[in-house]
């Protein structure tokens, strides 16, 4: 299981973020907290594995927060959860370590989109030993945001294609159309939409499964930019 402390001041959205977390296979909340001051209690107390960090808090901000329960030598990873949404924030954020930064306001398919990308990457990083390039590579993947593809048709949405990205990425093997579509939260008819564009630029890799009957199942896996 993958321990998670929630940190946000606002009380009702912090149940709101756990209730999503316990959504989700493999993960579980262990704590809640309001401000810096009680989420590093918190870690002093009982490691963690993942904090969802809010930037605004009532004592100090997030990156404050990061910097301290550092030189107090926890080695959690760190995800943004936050309507902080200025650049320097956001670099601040990578600067400090944050793998991930999700802006608010935000649905259960966007924190799951980066809660799965976290647990695969927790995956390959636990197989230990060297790593080839294209092992390298995968481990970034699931880090990387927002650059599925500058190029996207009229109608399509870069966020929706990030979705898309994310969830490939995240599964442990191909998915079909409604699994995706399963995943995002998005319609059908919408994640077969970009399933084909990803396809046609070389981002997705096809595969058919074949049953006792019927038609082959088309199958989606995520590859790599061109």
């Amino acid at each position: 299981m993958i321990d998670v402390l929630v940190v946000d001041d606002d009380a009702r959205v912090a149940r709101v973020n756990a209730a999503y977390v316990t959504k989700l296979p493999g993960f579980r909340v262990t704590a809640t907290a309001h401000s810096a001051a009680e989420a590093l209690a918190v870690l002093d107390g009982r490691p963690v594995d993942l904090v969802l960090l809010d930037h605004y808090l009532p004592d100090e901000n997030g990156l404050a927060a990061i910097r301290e329960l550092r030189a107090r030598g926890h080695q959690c990873d760190v995800i943004m959860v936050t309507a902080a949404r200025d650049v320097a924030t956001v670099q601040a954020a990578m600067r400090h370590g944050a793998l991930q930064y999700l802006v608010k306001p935000f649905n259960f398919a966007g924190l799951r989109t980066k809660l799965e990308a976290y647990a695969a990457l927790r995956r390959t990083l636990e197989g230990g030993g060297e790593a080839e390039q294209a092992e390298v590579d995968r481990i970034f993947g699931t880090l990387a945001a927002g650059a599925v593809a500058p190029d996207l048709p009229k109608g399509h949405s870069p966020t929706t294609a990030e979705l898309v990205r994310q969830a490939l990425l995240a599964a442990a093997g191909p998915l079909s159309t409604q699994e995706l579509a399963e995943r995002t939260s998005v319609s059908r008819q919408t994640a077969q939409r970009y399933l084909k564009l990803l396809e046609r630029t070389g981002r997705v890799r096809l595969s058919l499964r074949y049953g006792e009957t019927g038609r082959p199942e088309h199958r989606y896996t995520w590859v790599s930019s061109p």
